[in-house]
């Protein structure tokens, strides 16, 4: 067979890789029945008991979800030929550490959300431009990643009085995580929206709250859910698609932008975080004749920021699904568009 046909081929099968597991067809496991059950067999039998539980059903999850496990290998094999963190190429053994990590944040997730994650274990970096902002009553927008437990967010609005943060997700679970959060945190300070579209009255409803001084955290490493803008970025030695959407709405409400993310210390086998903000720009500017390479640049900053990051916690990152094919995806929404005039 020749070797166009096996580009070809290839070509198909990225394609069909692409549309048919984007990370919000291939579902969240997370669910609020799951998460109480969790929590509540912490709260009887404690940290290690709890893991020990939960291990085997990790184990079965690895075994059983082939395009988890073998996106799990793929991340960990290019951090590998990135940043040669370990002797020898990743295999099942770092991929199941990779997802026996992501269990142990499941928990600290929970406990992140009740309150009941010792303040004392998160080292707080970078917070001193939300506290300037925040006495002069204005608002921002914070980009984060699915890596860590960036719900130890929670802690620092707790900390930092007149911090009042709203995550976006693209999911249909926000007001099923703020029943829960009513529940574990009445007087919480994060509120989860769930975002599937943003139109006009996104926006004004955004900028409302950023004009009281208020934060927005958003994702900014899945495309999203509904047809729209994505933009593109070297991560890990390969070209990746990154959502346009942080961008575009730190430019809209003319406010700040800040990567906020919550990594595991000392190379992720540490028990405490580091929860690190650093501005990206002290405001976003998308210049009408430059628009697509200005969010490009800001996708590759951030891009940048979150490999740098993972590179010291590299089994925090948590998306399991084949997160290089999102560009194949984001290519074929691109031919599907009518033409821009």
């Amino acid at each position: 067979m020749s070797s166009s046909m096996h580009g070809a081929n290839d070509r198909s099968s990225a394609n069909e890789s692409a549309a048919t597991t984007h990370w919000a067809q291939i579902g969240e496991s997370t669910f609020v029945a799951g998460m109480w059950l969790l929590f509540h067999v912490h709260r009887v039998l404690g940290r290690w008991p709890f893991l020990l539980c939960l291990y085997p059903v990790v184990t079965y999850y690895w075994l059983s979800k082939p395009i988890a496990r073998r996106s799990s290998l793929e991340y960990l094999q290019r951090m590998q030929q990135a940043h040669g963190l370990w002797k020898s190429t990743p295999g099942w053994r770092q991929s199941l550490q990779h997802f026996r990590m992501f269990a142990q944040v499941i928990l600290d997730k929970m406990l992140a959300i009740s309150g009941s994650y010792p303040a004392s274990r998160v080292d707080f970096m970078g917070h001193e431009a939300i506290l300037a902002l925040i006495a002069r009553e204005q608002g921002g927008v914070f980009v984060t990643a699915h890596m860590g437990c960036i719900e130890l967010c929670q802690v620092l609005a707790e900390q930092r009085k007149g911090l009042r943060l709203n995550v976006l997700v693209h999911t249909k679970h926000a007001e099923q995580f703020n029943r829960v959060l009513r529940r574990l945190a009445p007087e919480s300070k994060v509120c989860f929206l769930q975002v599937t579209e943003f139109n006009a009255a996104t926006a004004m409803m955004l900028s409302e709250r950023v004009a009281q001084g208020e934060f927005i955290a958003i994702a900014g490493d899945r495309v999203p859910v509904q047809k729209s803008k994505t933009t593109s970025a070297q991560f890990l030695g390969h070209e990746a698609a990154f959502p346009s959407g942080p961008y575009v709405i730190a430019a809209l409400l003319k406010c700040p932008l800040f990567l906020m993310t919550c990594t595991h210390t000392a190379n992720g086998n540490g028990d405490g975080y580091a929860l690190r903000i650093a501005e990206l720009a002290a405001q976003v500017e998308l210049p009408r004749g430059r628009r697509e390479q200005a969010m490009a640049q800001y996708a590759g900053i951030y891009a940048s920021a979150v490999e740098e990051r993972l590179a010291k916690a590299p089994f925090d990152w948590f998306n399991f699904f084949p997160f290089w094919a999102q560009a194949e995806r984001a290519d074929d929404k691109a031919a599907d568009a009518p033409a821009q005039r």
